[in-house]
């Protein structure tokens, strides 16, 4: 899942960041083992053939987008990736990490971590997509996935 909802006001709109930088962002995803993409937006409309949903309360924070592209996926859905449309430096390697760790011992949140600063990709199980606060994953306690030797996927705020 690829959060593309914000205003980008500091980016400006012409286009916006979230249509500048998510085809890198989507490629990225596309390289990795995840099995289907989707983007979620709300202050702007972007241009992608990957599967979008609209979430009209995307003001109230991240928590809210991310809660409207949880409510969206198929019941039979285990747990959801999720990056950020303004981190196109994301590496594939490390959505394949999240979801290793998670195959491989269960647990409910994970992070990846690039020295030692929690970022994206996330990845949450089912059981948690109720827990989501309106300030978004990061306030969940995660288990830490280290992609130290990995490029960091970035934070776009301002236009270069």
């Amino acid at each position: 899942m690829v959060l593309a909802a914000g205003a980008s006001s500091r980016y400006g709109d012409d286009p916006p960041k979230q249509q500048a930088l998510l085809p890198r962002v989507l490629d990225a995803v596309r390289a990795s083992s995840v099995d289907d993409v989707l983007v979620v937006t709300g202050a702007h409309d972007v241009d992608t053939d990957a599967r979008t949903v609209a979430c009209p309360g995307w003001e109230r924070g991240p928590g809210a987008s991310l809660r409207c592209g949880l409510d969206s996926l198929a019941e039979d859905v285990e747990a959801a990736v999720v990056v950020l449309a303004d981190g196109p430096d994301l590496d594939p390697r490390a959505v394949d990490r999240v979801v290793a760790a998670w195959q491989s011992d269960g647990g409910e949140v994970y992070a990846c971590t690039y020295g030692g600063v929690r970022l994206h990709p996330v990845l949450l199980a089912r059981a948690v997509w109720g827990d989501v606060p309106d300030e978004g994953a990061r306030s969940l306690p995660a288990r830490l996935v280290e992609c130290d030797d990995l490029r960091s996927p970035g934070d776009v705020d301002e236009r270069a």
